[in-house]
């Protein structure tokens, strides 16, 4: 079993390591094409990467029940977490600039949004396991749900505010003196609010198709070993 999981594992994050590199690509191909690119994206693929790679060394901390503590690691995922979606929000820069054809961008920037959504789910879902066996399932789900809030509001900090994950740590005064407002009256900031709760509901409806696949393909694969 542990072999399965192993193998399983490995698969998931080749085939994301894969489609990384196809994006990758696609920025080197525009390049080659045009003389110019987006080195943006690279920089934010490269930070949804860092809640993914958090996940897995808490996932295998917690299964093999090291001493490690796990609460720092948990907190920083949940800091980082809003870079992987945050990828979607990038095709605001989306423009018809007769440099390249417009499908190519388009492209482009929905490889990586699609790329951003799966590094973030599926630190997500590792997350969510390792909760679900400690506090259970019902509690597990109320988790899940205030990550994504957490982690739309995060979203609405870097779209709009211009905060950066690492501000957490080097500017946590002038982060708290931008967000006091925001928490104290969230009905004076409507777009905060509109935001919080669209992404909020797209990344929750997206998750449960996410885990209802996982969940279906996991039942199939029971009751073919039957």
């Amino acid at each position: 079993m542990a072999i399965r999981f192993r193998k399983d594992r490995a698969i998931a994050l080749g085939g994301l390591a894969l489609m990384s590199t196809f994006c990758l690509a696609l920025l080197a191909l525009r390049l080659a094409y045009a003389g110019v690119t987006f080195p943006y994206l690279a920089w934010n693929l490269f930070l949804a990467w860092i809640p993914c790679a958090l996940a897995l060394v808490i996932h295998d901390r917690y299964k093999r029940g090291t001493a490690m503590p796990l609460v720092p690691l948990a907190l920083a995922w949940l800091v980082f977490f809003p870079n992987a979606p945050y990828l979607v929000t990038d095709l605001v820069h989306l423009r018809d600039d007769s440099v390249t054809p417009v499908w190519f961008d388009a492209l482009v920037y929905a490889a990586f949004a699609w790329t951003g959504l799966l590094l973030g789910f599926v630190s997500l879902y590792l997350m969510h396991v390792v909760v679900r066996r400690i506090v259970g399932a019902v509690r597990s789900w109320a988790f899940v749900l205030c990550a994504l809030a957490l982690g739309s509001f995060g979203i609405y900090l870097g779209r709009f505010e211009r905060w950066n994950s690492w501000d957490v740590f080097v500017r946590p005064t002038r982060l708290l003196a931008d967000l006091w407002p925001h928490a104290a009256d969230p009905l004076a900031h409507p777009r905060t609010l509109a935001v919080l709760v669209i992404w909020t509901g797209f990344l929750s409806v997206s998750y449960v198709m996410l885990y209802s696949f996982l969940r279906l393909g996991a039942s199939l694969e029971q009751q073919r070993r039957r």
